[in-house]
This record gives C-alpha cells, sequence and structure tokens, in this order.
C-alpha cells in the first residue's frame, strides 16, 4: 500500500508538473495551424502557418494565401488576419529556402510551381472550399503574378501591391540601363547576411569596386544572384526566364493592384495595368502618393487625408465580388480597366481606363542659358520656346564625388535611403549639377504621363551618364522633387546591346524622367536639373568602355548640355488639359513611345 501510495503521489506531480508547463507556454488558438508542412511536387515541404475564422457557422471557407520570403512569422504579417477576421481562411507561407520551408532559395521563377502547389494543396484541405485569392506586396506581389500564370482553376483573383512585372528593369536594372545599386545591394545586405556575421554598415559597401564583389563586401559570402546579374548588364536572353511581363498574356484571371509615384516600380505596375487592359482582361489598378511602404509618411508633403487608402478593406471589398461570382458559378463581369490615379497638389483621386492618357497634349520647355546654369546660382532657364542663341553649360563628372541621391523613386529601406518629394536644395549647390528653372506660373498645370527629357549633349569619355529630375519650387524658394531618371549613353539606342559613343561629338538622347501625376500650381515654378549621378539609387558610371561591373578605375568626364535651335534640349511635359483647353503645340513629335528602342517587353 506504501508503494502504491508513493507511485500515486509521484505520478500525481508528474502530472501536476507538466500541467503548469504547459499552462505557462504560448498556447495555440482553436482556429490556428501553426508549422504546418506544405509538400512540394519534388518533394520539399514548405512551412507555412493557418488562421481560420472564429465563426463556426461554416466549415469551409475561401482562403487568402500570402508567400513570403521575409519570414511568416514577422509582426508584419499579423495584418493579414484582418481577413480571417471577415470569413477568410489565411495561410501565410515561406517561400523554399527561406526559413522554416525546405530547399534553396533561387531564381524568382521558383514561385511559379511552388505557388501552383500550394495553391492545390489549399484547395484540398477540409476548411478550404476550393476558392484562393492571393495579397501582399513587393516580392509577395510579383510571387503572385508568377502563380497566375501557372492556371491554377482555384486560384481567382490577385492583388499586388507595389510589385512591378520585370525582374531587370524593377530589381537591378533601369530604364536607362544603369544598376539600382543602392536597393539591390541592401536588399541583399538585409536579408543574406549569414546569421552568425555581423551586418555591415550601408556606408561601408556602398563605393565598394569592382561591383562584381560587392556581394562580399555587404553580406561576408558570395551570392551566384548579384554575380550573375552583373555579369549580364544588358537586357537579352538571361533575364526572359525571369521576367513575368512578356507572359501577362496568360493571366487569365482578374487583377487589383496597387502602386506607388514614389516607389521604384511605378512604371511597372502601369506597364502592368496597360497590357492586360489591352488585351481586354479584368484588371483594376490604384496609383497613390506613396514609397514602396504605403504607409509611410513624407516629411515634405503629406498630399492630404486622401492619400491614406485603407488598401486591405479595398481587397477584402473585391475579394468578396470575386468569391460571389465564383459561389453561383457566375462569370465576373468585365468591366472596363480601371485607373485610380492620385493627382498630387489638387490632392484627389480620378478614374481613368488608359494609360498614358489618352487627351494628353505633350508640351516642351527648353533649356536656355548664358552659358553658366552650374547651381541655382547660375542663368539655367526654361523656356516655352526653343532658344535661338547658341550657347552651351559645361561641368566635370567625377565619380569619386557623386551627386548624392535625395528622394524620388527608391526602394526599399526609408531609413537609408528615404524616398519621396524631398528638397533638392543640398544638391542644387553644386557645379557639377545644371540648374534650369522657368518663371512662375500664371496658371496651374497638372502633368500626369511618363516624363522625358531631350537632350543634346558631349562628353569626352565613351561612355557616361546623364540624369534629369523635374523638380516644384515653391513660391518660398524650396525645391521639392517630382519625379527623375538617368540614362547611360551606351544604352542610348537600346537596353540589348550597348553601343559607345565618340568623344566631344554631339548626341541626342532621351531620359525616361519617370512617371507621376502632379499639378504644378500658381506662382510655382518648374526646374529641371542635370547632372551624371545619383548615387547610391543609381551605379555610379566609371566613364570607362569596360563593363561597369567589373571596372575599379575612375576617370573624370568632362560634359556638354547644348541647347539652341538645331539641339532644342527640352523635357517634355505630359499636360493634361483642362475642361476647356489650349492647344498646345507638341514638340519633337513626342508621342507615348517617343525615344530610345525600348525592349519588346
Amino acid at each position: 500500500m506504501r508503494r502504491l501510495s508513493l507511485s500515486f503521489l509521484l505520478l500525481s506531480a508528474v502530472l501536476l508538473s507538466a500541467q503548469s508547463a504547459r499552462s505557462d507556454s504560448p498556447s495555440v488558438a482553436p482556429n490556428e495551424r501553426v508549422g504546418v508542412s506544405i509538400p512540394m511536387r519534388d518533394g520539399v515541404r514548405l512551412a507555412a502557418d493557418i488562421f481560420l475564422p472564429r465563426s463556426s457557422r461554416h466549415s469551409r471557407w475561401p482562403a487568402v494565401l500570402v508567400r513570403t520570403p521575409y519570414n511568416r512569422k514577422l509582426p508584419s504579417m499579423f495584418a493579414y488576419r484582418y481577413f480571417a477576421a471577415n470569413g477568410y481562411a489565411v495561410v501565410i507561407e515561406d517561400v523554399r529556402g527561406r526559413y522554416a520551408s525546405q530547399g534553396s532559395f533561387g531564381a524568382i521563377s521558383q514561385e511559379g510551381h511552388d505557388g501552383n502547389d500550394t495553391i492545390n494543396w489549399v484547395a484540398e484541405q477540409p476548411w478550404s472550399n476550393g476558392r484562393v485569392v492571393m495579397a501582399g506586396g513587393s516580392y509577395l506581389g510579383i510571387a503572385q503574378w508568377w502563380a497566375a500564370i501557372q492556371n491554377n482553376p482555384h486560384l481567382i483573383g490577385i492583388s499586388p501591391v507595389c510589385s512591378g512585372d520585370d525582374e531587370y528593369l524593377d530589381r537591378f536594372y533601369s530604364t536607362g540601363g544603369a544598376l539600382q545599386l543602392g536597393h539591390r545591394l541592401l536588399w541583399f545586405a538585409e536579408n543574406m547576411t549569414p546569421p552568425s556575421q555581423v551586418r555591415s554598415s550601408f556606408g561601408s559597401y556602398i563605393y565598394h569596386l569592382p561591383l562584381r564583389t560587392s556581394d562580399v563586401a555587404a553580406t561576408g559570402v558570395i551570392i551566384p544572384g548579384w554575380r550573375q546579374a552583373i555579369d549580364h548588364p544588358s537586357d537579352g536572353k538571361y533575364w526572359q526566364p525571369l521576367c513575368i511581363r512578356d507572359r501577362l498574356n496568360r493571366v487569365a484571371i482578374p487583377v487589383l493592384s496597387f502602386g506607388g509615384w514614389f516607389d521604384n516600380y511605378a512604371e511597372s505596375d502601369l506597364d502592368a495595368f496597360s497590357r492586360l487592359s489591352r488585351s481586354g482582361k479584368s484588371v483594376e489598378t490604384w496609383i497613390g502618393p506613396w514609397g514602396h511602404n504605403p504607409s509611410l509618411r513624407f516629411p515634405t508633403e503629406s498630399f492630404g487625408p486622401q492619400a491614406h487608402l485603407h488598401i486591405k478593406g479595398k481587397q477584402l471589398d473585391w475579394f468578396n465580388q470575386l468569391v460571389t461570382a465564383s459561389a453561383s458559378a457566375e462569370a465576373v463581369d468585365k468591366e472596363p480597366p480601371l485607373l485610380h490615379l492620385f493627382v498630387m497638389g489638387a490632392n484627389i483621386w480620378r478614374e481613368e481606363h488608359e494609360w498614358p492618357l489618352a487627351r494628353t497634349q505633350y508640351r516642351s520647355l527648353y533649356l536656355n542659358s548664358a552659358g553658366h546654369a552650374n547651381s541655382r546660382w547660375g542663368d539655367g532657364a526654361l523656356e516655352w520656346h526653343a532658344p535661338a542663341s547658341p550657347r552651351t553649360d559645361q561641368f566635370t563628372y567625377d565619380p569619386k564625388r557623386p551627386v548624392p541621391t535625395i528622394g524620388g523613386a527608391i526602394c526599399c529601406e526609408p531609413g537609408v535611403l528615404p524616398p519621396g518629394p524631398l528638397n533638392q536644395t543640398p544638391v542644387e549647390g553644386r557645379k557639377d549639377v545644371l540648374v534650369y528653372t522657368s518663371e512662375p506660373l500664371t496658371e496651374p498645370i497638372e502633368v500626369t504621363g511618363p516624363v522625358r527629357t531631350v537632350l543634346y549633349v558631349a562628353t569626352s569619355a565613351n561612355d557616361t551618364d546623364f540624369t534629369a529630375k523635374l523638380v516644384d519650387v515653391q513660391p518660398d524658394g524650396v525645391p521639392l522633387l517630382v519625379t527623375d531618371g538617368l540614362q547611360r549613353l551606351r544604352y542610348r539606342l537600346s537596353l540589348f546591346m550597348p553601343v559607345f559613343v565618340a568623344k566631344n561629338k554631339p548626341y541626342q538622347i532621351t531620359i525616361d524622367t519617370g512617371v507621376t501625376s502632379y499639378v504644378f500650381e500658381r506662382s510655382h515654378r518648374i526646374r529641371l536639373e542635370v547632372s551624371s549621378s545619383n548615387f547610391p539609387r543609381f551605379d555610379r558610371n566609371l566613364n570607362t568602355m569596360q563593363p561597369n561591373g567589373l571596372e575599379t578605375r575612375t576617370n573624370k568626364a568632362h560634359q556638354t548640355v547644348f541647347h539652341e535651335s538645331i539641339y532644342p534640349s527640352a523635357i517634355i511635359l505630359p499636360v493634361i488639359p483642362e475642361a476647356h483647353p489650349r492647344q498646345f503645340e507638341a514638340h519633337h513629335g513626342l508621342q507615348a513611345g517617343y525615344g530610345k528602342t525600348n525592349p519588346a517587353r
């Protein structure tokens, strides 16, 4: 009896200890499935967490799928439980090779098959009604595009945010052929530095040469994806398998997308809208006064309360329409393509149906000076008529002293590279920045569309860069950036094939100066800044004929900008007329596709 009593007491103590241990550990709610393992076709298993609606009225729900390389356990992922609170199962998954998921993290195209396999798995679960939508921004958005082209019957809609549609143009290079250095190196440093290694500071690796080994400077390890990108600075065969833009014709489901004027993916978000709308697909797009993070606020402009859009609320309403139509076996009504543009300055949302806008009137503001446009204290002017005097402006570009990036359409870490309409005063004091300013406006001018700058230039190098910035000068003289761009001369004709220039010979170039929707108000002045660097948003052109990513030498380049009757350098503004517009003359024969030959994609 004593032995039985002692055994009973010991067993009771163990049970009480176990019960106490369980009560002290984190509990999982009945509507949560944490650490679920989802099998892929090749046997790799991906980790996911599942959050079901608390309501017991239904046993099966539609699902919102979110696929991330940034850790499904991050606090930012909690926001997606909003959909679970509104009748959706929410599945948040680590993509292949990231955090708790097996396999190797590889090219972006891996998200096609893995997304497809995950959707099939979700549709087969006892809590699923077989209908899946996708949400998420940036990489999470581009993963949706790759899933969408798989034409999975269970996927009924996607809603990417600030995702872009082209790996070459969005994440590595640019429409002018320069490397998006700061964006890419910062991303690799933050996401690919081994946990055992102290993360390098931004300033410690951003100037590293050659660029090809900057991966080690930034992360401490060799990154094959970085080196392959540096080895392929021209668009072409290497990038084609990574490009979703060429595959958008395979998207058969409705799309609700969001982008920001101060996000470097904005042009591609608008490109995706244009391609889908022209092919008769169901697409709705919102472009607001945001950076890569739509919730970020700029220190210089607020753009009013209308700028704050409840994106997840818009997504929920749209998902509900899709699910209802799918449940009733009805096709989603094919509404005309819908483009919601936030017009900055006027601070209003406006509905459109095409991009660029069909009613756009391209108007030229010509560069002029007495030959001393250097800095804001110079004599540079913007005029509505081409100048007659044969004057030029000159400056020296030294890659060792590049013009620093201040604002603009930048991704993705605002603490290091803040985006937005920031004050350009610090760069306008430099002699290697040409500044051209209009007279104060007598009436407002709305500029909505792609901005282009046509320059006639010469250089002492066989290759160099020219930059252009469109700036709004406030009545108090503060210059706020609206949009900007850069053109690498070797890519002035095409991104596919570099062609060098002859030294000191005039060439016409067209700089893609970005996209915007902005009202220059009465009494404001329009300004154009021209230089040869915008660093580290873009890599420095080292002014040699070697591949820029392999070069370690730097050369100064002596630059000339022409502005006269035979060389009418100008910034081309896409002006949107008022209800009773004046008829503006279209200069340079500029149309929506004016400029160098761009890739088919």
